[in-house]
């Protein structure tokens, strides 16, 4: 179903990156198809046409008409010039796509032509390697067809979940911004083990494989998160000291808030461009 479709990007940042390289290395698109283009920065789309071979141009260059997917992946600030410059342009049947945190369906409804189908989408970087934990909320143009062939597109860079809207603020704070949390507990992992004597290389990929081995516990058993911690958790033992220490030093509560905070701010962008629209 995919494969004469034609796909762009607005904006080449590392989101867009990661879902490029998903979608080419799963070859759901061909890479022929794929077209993506930023505001001024030819440098970085270079690199992109290099490291892909996909089709690089200037946003004037791009006939928009002519797309079947096109992807919002630019700053969310830069949102309502955007829609503007598109209101006309678009072809009536082009699905759009927005990996934009904290912009609405309704928000990006308002800004194009009425009827265009609109669908808001969250990955994550791990979209690179398949394994992106993906969010999709229809708005309220899109057809089960519309949702079906974006979730067929996503499902190239990981596993795909269709929620309602009012949940995707939340879907941010877990996964979207996820990775950048395993990452931050990794630089704390390595810095320890440099700390007792690793060398930095081994001590990164002991951590890894840890979190990896983890992770897979969790897909391919059934019991709970809870249950897998008392599984591994022997009184008085070295399981045990090191939990403590994380509950003494705050570690489940700055989890819970960190996921919280990015819930926070991805509604807080929602709020300050809803007031925005309301006021032009």
């Amino acid at each position: 179903m995919l494969k004469d479709k034609t796909v762009a990007f607005l904006g080449a940042g590392n989101m867009a990156e990661a879902m490029v390289a998903g979608m080419v290395s799963t070859n759901v698109v061909p890479r022929e198809k794929i077209f993506v283009t930023n505001r001024s920065n030819i440098k970085r789309l270079q690199q992109i046409k290099e490291t892909y071979n996909v089709t690089i141009m200037s946003k004037t260059e791009l006939s928009f008409d002519k797309i079947d997917v096109l992807f919002l992946a630019m700053k969310p600030k830069d949102v309502d010039t955007v829609l503007a410059s598109l209101k006309h342009s678009l072809h009536p049947d082009t699905i759009v796509l927005s990996v934009l945190a904290g912009i609405t369906t309704a928000h990006l409804e308002a800004g194009l032509v009425r009827g265009q189908s609109v669908l808001r989408v969250m990955p994550n970087t791990s979209s690179t390697l398949q394994e992106s934990a993906t969010a999709i909320s229809a708005g309220t143009h899109a057809t089960t067809e519309h949702i079906r062939l974006a979730e067929e597109l996503l499902q190239s860079i990981g596993k795909v979940y269709t929620i309602p809207e009012t949940q995707m603020d939340i879907f941010t704070g877990i996964a979207g911004s996820g990775p950048a949390y395993f990452y931050y507990l990794m630089e704390h992992m390595e810095k320890a083990g440099v700390e007792g004597g690793l060398e930095p290389k081994l001590a990164r990929e002991i951590g890894a494989q840890t979190i990896l081995g983890a992770a897979k516990m969790m897909v391919e058993r059934t019991e709970s998160p809870f249950e897998l911690r008392q599984n591994v958790t022997s009184p008085n033992g070295t399981t045990a000291a090191g939990l403590e220490a994380l509950s003494k030093n705050g570690g489940g509560n700055a989890i819970k808030q960190a996921i919280k905070s990015a819930e926070r701010k991805s509604k807080e962008i929602s709020a300050k461009l809803k007031g925005m629209l309301i006021a032009q």
